[in-house]
């Protein structure tokens, strides 16, 4: 997995959260307490998740072949769209389900240090493994961009993955606290079943955030504003090309994009010439934006007053002298 993919955050997290994960069932079943559950299966379910980042990060370096010519970089965004829908969904539901069941049928909670014990142990891990990921994020976090847009922008999905299950974790460990303290100090273990459906809502809440960021990245993203104003400074810092006509890109992976483009080029070049400018043109480029690895240019006229649109009339190039 590339540097971009959060390789050292995803396994720093699929450590914690096993860890945290068995201390929660053991937790819960001295204790009897739903929300240790509750969190005993959040924790599951983002292991999962880790793993499934890992298995995609892995898929997503086979090499392109006839049936998929751009390679499977987009094998990323399945998986964190799995890990979004399935396991988030799963273990929201779970939680619910439990926190209701805990309401209709609610038991004291038993040996109440365990549990409590038990969550401050996983408070601290967990904010080692967010304490990672936001290290990890701030390598390739542009300047002055907020962790909103990060997270809403990101090309690679196993950071803002990461960075979200951990917020989440991290808040789901509260609500746990405040559920099974709650229930201990006033002796009603209602309060330990709400905890439970907070956990469960969280989850669920969490679940469309990614669902819907991921959607994006498959349905297909082009470039960053940055680097889009990038590319095209790249293709028109030189003699070779009077003006874009038509430009357009598309994220084929995390680490690769692909750039198409028609551009206005001197109606009596030689072939070899236009050759030698498209070759200049694409050097430029990779060096401004170097995940752009596939480049088409269309050499063009531009005509004036010709309608704005992409004309659909090839240029034909005079061979050369």
């Amino acid at each position: 997995m590339s540097a971009t993919g959060g390789g050292k955050a995803i396994i720093a997290a699929f450590l914690a959260n096993l860890g945290i994960a068995l201390a929660k069932f053991v937790a819960w079943f001295l204790s009897g307490s739903a929300s240790m559950l509750a969190e005993a299966i959040h924790s599951v379910a983002d292991a999962g998740n880790q793993l499934l980042l890992l298995l995609g990060g892995r898929r997503a370096k086979q090499k392109a072949d006839r049936d998929h010519p751009f390679g499977y970089g987009r094998e990323r965004y399945v998986y964190a769209f799995v890990v979004a829908i399935i396991l988030f969904s799963v273990g929201g539901l779970f939680s619910i389900y439990e926190g209701i069941d805990k309401l209709t049928h609610p038991h004291e909670i038993t040996n109440a240090w365990v549990p409590i014990g038990v969550l401050v142990v996983a408070i601290v891990l967990e904010s080692f493994s967010l304490r990672t990921a936001v290290r990890e994020s701030n390598l390739v976090r542009e300047k002055g961009q907020s962790w909103v847009s990060f997270v809403r922008r990101a090309k690679a999905p196993e950071l803002p993955v990461v960075l979200l299950e951990d917020i989440a974790a991290l808040t789901g460990l509260v609500f746990a606290l405040l559920g099974v303290g709650l229930a201990v100090l006033t002796g009603d273990p209602l309060f330990d079943a709400i905890g439970t459906l907070m956990i469960g809502t969280l989850l669920i809440l969490v679940a469309i955030a990614l669902g819907i960021e991921t959607k994006s990245l498959l349905v297909g993203e082009g470039a960053t504003e940055g680097d889009h104003r990038r590319i095209v400074a790249a293709i028109e810092d030189g003699p070779e090309v009077s003006r874009i006509i038509h430009i357009k890109t598309l994220y084929l992976g995390p680490d690769e994009l692909m750039v198409a483009a028609k551009v206005a080029l001197p109606p009596d070049a030689a072939f070899a010439e236009v050759a030698a400018w498209i070759d200049a043109v694409e050097r430029r480029v990779r060096s401004a934006v170097p995940a752009a690895r596939v480049i088409y240019l269309e050499p063009d006229v531009h005509r004036v007053g010709d309608d704005p649109r992409p004309s659909t009339e090839q240029f034909v190039i005079r061979s050369a002298d």
